[in-house]
Parts: structure tokens; sequence; C-alpha cells
């Protein structure tokens, strides 16, 4: 009897996975399927938006911020990233490059943010009525 429920239970665990990992896929492949080619790459210190650079243009520019930390952003063929920081940790350095609406680098100890988004109409609202 105990051999049963055992049984059992591994069977509903196996089913509970692959319904899981099924439902997972399909989000990832929505998300995939869904993405928008990004316009532009926006920069935010403090949270505050400060520059705004097109995708289509190829840059490099360096953002300076608060306690002499710097940051350089390169656009190239339509993607952005960080080649270099001046942070201890450096992991905005190995983020892969962006290029889709919604994606963002960080840079925690610059308080630095890449985001990009699609055009112009992307900019935040002031106020909600």
């Amino acid at each position: 009897m105990v051999n049963m429920n055992n049984k059992r239970k591994i069977k509903n665990d196996v089913i509970l996975a692959v319904i899981v990992i099924a439902i997972a896929a399909t989000g990832l492949l929505l998300l995939n399927v869904f993405k928008t080619e990004g316009a532009f790459a926006v920069v935010k210190l403090d949270g505050k938006e400060t520059e705004r650079y097109p995708l289509s243009v190829n840059t490099e520019v360096v953002i300076e911020t608060e306690n002499d930390g710097k940051n350089t952003l390169v656009i190239e063929d339509g993607k952005a990233f960080i080649k270099d920081a001046t942070c201890p940790d450096k992991i905005c350095e190995g983020h892969s490059k962006i290029s889709f609406k919604g994606e963002t680098i960080v840079c925690l100890p610059h308080k630095v943010v890449i985001e990009i988004v699609a055009d112009d109409s992307d900019k935040e609202l002031d106020v909600v009525v």
C-alpha cells in the first residue's frame, strides 16, 4: 500500500514538473516573439533622465557621476553596452549588449541606468489623471 502511494506521488510530481516547464517555455517564447526593437538608449542618473542617444548612430560617450565615477557607454550597430566603468565591481561591463525595448544595464555603485526605449513617445509620464 505504501509503495503504491509513493509511485502515485512520483507520477504527480513528474506531471507537475512537466506543466511548470511547459508554462515557462511558453512564456519565454511569447516574450521573444513580441520583442520590440529599440530606437533610443536613455541614460538615467539617480533615477532622472539625463540623456537620450539614438541606437541608429554609433556613439561613445563618458557618463560622469558623483564622486568622480565614470561609465563609458558605447552604441554600435544598433546595440548599447558599457565598455568601461570605474566602479569596483564592474558588473555593468560584463552585461550583454542591449537593443530591445525595456532592456536595461544598471551600475548600482554609480546609480546609472541605461534603458532601451522604442521612440520619443516613451518618455516617462509626469502625472496620471
